[in-house]
């Protein structure tokens, strides 16, 4: 299986598989609005702009995994949106670890294992795909994403 593969949802209840995405490198994180981290969504967004010119897709995938993110994928989306000006697609809320979790997350931690082998550890998790639909890097919560720079410029 390939992450092509793989379908998600939208934030507002659309479903698709990532194959839409084929072709394109794509930095795909997990998220939470209430997360200390969450000022992150600014450094993604302004990589999204940067780079959408040149095929890069930044996808977000709010997770309440660890308690840190609203109920509602709508309140959620719209805090994003509002708050760090959010453009790039939102998913809907649901885990990343464990059964009930996106089974692409299992996938992308599988390719590129962390610190707690094939589980997420926190928020802003970010995975770096590459335009063949290779998991080319992880990083973990604490990495600035503008730290991710030098390792897309390479992918495009």
């Amino acid at each position: 299986m390939s992450i092509y593969d793989y379908e998600v949802i939208l934030s507002d209840g659309t479903k698709y598989k990532l194959d839409e995405y084929r072709g394109k490198p794509m930095v795909i994180v997990n998220t939470a609005t209430k997360c200390g981290f969450a000022p992150q969504f600014e450094a993604l967004e302004k990589i999204y702009e940067d780079y959408r010119g040149r095929d890069l897709v930044v996808l977000g995938f709010p997770s309440n995994q660890f308690k840190q993110e609203l109920d509602d994928t709508q309140e959620a989306v719209e805090s994003c949106r509002t708050t760090y000006g959010v453009e790039f697609p939102m998913h809907e809320i649901k885990d990343v670890n464990g059964n009930d979790g996106w089974p692409l997350f299992e996938y992308l931690t599988t390719e590129q294992p962390g610190i707690l082998g094939k589980e997420i550890s926190w928020n802003f998790t970010k995975f770096l795909v590459d335009r063949e639909g290779n998991v080319v890097k992880r990083y973990e919560p604490k990495t600035d994403p503008d730290k991710m720079r030098p390792d897309i410029e390479k992918l495009l």
